[in-house]
C-alpha cells in the first residue's frame, strides 16, 4: 500500500549560515535508507564545508543559484538546471547570490551524518 508522507521534518543544517532542510523521505522522517529526497532554502552568502559523501547526491535547483565546488570543476546550478555529484568526490556547495537559493536534493543511498564525511572545520 502506498504510503503518505503528510508532512517533512525539519533537519539541522551545516555551514556558515542557518539553511532549512526538509526531508520528507529519508532515514529522519520516514526511516527510509534506500534514499533521501529534502527541500532546501539556503540563504544568500552561505557555504557548507567540504565532503566526500558515499552517496549520490541529485539537486534540482527550483530558485536561485546553487555554487557547486569540485577539486577539479566549479559549476552554477541555475533555476530549472540540475546537478549530479557522484559518490566518493569531493564536494562543496554554497549560495552565493543575496537572495540564496531553493532547491530539491535527492541522495541515494539516503543522506546520513555518518557517510557525508565532511571536512573539519
Amino acid at each position: 500500500m502506498p504510503q503518505l508522507i503528510a508532512a517533512p521534518m525539519r533537519i539541522a543544517s551545516a555551514g556558515n549560515k542557518p539553511k532549512l532542510i526538509d526531508e520528507y523521505i529519508g532515514r529522519v522522517n520516514s526511516n527510509e535508507a534506500a534514499v533521501s529526497i529534502a527541500h532546501m532554502r539556503s540563504p544568500g552568502g552561505w557555504i557548507e564545508p567540504g565532503q566526500t559523501p558515499d552517496f549520490d547526491e541529485y539537486t534540482l535547483v527550483l530558485r536561485g543559484r546553487l555554487h557547486v565546488q569540485s577539486r577539479g570543476a566549479a559549476l552554477d546550478v541555475r533555476a530549472g538546471q540540475a546537478v549530479i555529484a557522484r559518490r566518493g568526490e569531493w564536494v562543496q556547495y554554497s549560495t552565493p547570490d543575496a537572495d540564496g537559493a531553493e532547491y530539491v536534493a535527492v541522495c541515494i543511498p539516503a543522506f546520513s551524518p555518518d557517510t557525508v564525511h565532511r571536512d573539519a572545520t
